[in-house]
């Protein structure tokens, strides 16, 4: 595919090979990146979206523990459930703990709170959360939010807005954090970026610095 695009490049007149060299080179800043998804949505990219008044939801700290198996001790230690592919996807090189203790502060959006209607693609919705001024999460996110969101309530689903981990069987995975008739829970679903999400799913996100 590389190859293809290669050969096609060279054959461009000169003006329009300019105009791809100057896209290629914008688009190592996110703002373009975003507008460039928007635009190939056929959205007008520069048209501003009202963002929602989205309040820090919670506080957590990453980089509680020196590795990944304290890390998972610390959680199961605690009474929380952690599921076989979490379990397995926080053992790929992806996931990595932050090296220094730090706070990190935490947004919550139902897919319709962020402005969808129906049910909406996984990747769509982390580039809304994008455009609205937010971005994904570490991974770390997840399984110390299971582990310091001690009160979830019963009933309650958290996604991970993040970059998804591919499972040991290839697919792709993001946390969840849940509370069930089962218990307390570090789970993971959701990756696929042309998985389907309902309106009433709540995603958590981090504010862009």
């Amino acid at each position: 595919m590389l190859g293809i695009a290669v050969r096609k490049l060279v054959t461009l007149p000169s003006s329009t090979l300019g105009l791809v060299c100057d896209l290629l080179e914008k688009l190592s800043d996110e703002e373009w990146v975003v507008s460039t998804k928007r635009f190939l949505r056929k959205e007008n990219p520069w048209e501003a979206i009202t963002a929602p008044d989205f309040r820090v939801w919670k506080t957590i700290k990453l980089g509680t523990h020196k590795d990944v198996e304290c890390l998972k001790s610390a959680i199961t230690d605690a009474g929380f459930r952690i599921g076989d592919w979490a379990s397995d996807i926080m053992g790929k090189p992806a996931f990595t703990v932050a090296r220094e203790e730090i706070e990190i502060e935490l947004f919550t959006a139902t897919v319709a709170e962020l402005g969808f209607k129906g049910n909406t693609r996984y990747d769509v919705i982390c580039t809304r959360i994008c455009e609205l001024g937010y971005k994904l999460c570490p991974a770390e996110v997840g399984p110390q939010l299971r582990r310091q969101h001690t009160d979830q309530p019963i009933n309650e689903w958290l996604v991970i807005a993040m970059e998804a981990i591919a499972y040991s069987d290839g697919y792709l995975c993001v946390f969840y954090v849940a509370h069930d008739d089962e218990g307390l829970w570090l789970n993971t679903g959701y990756g696929s970026p042309d998985g389907l999400l309902d309106p009433r799913g709540r995603f958590v996100f981090v504010r862009r610095k």
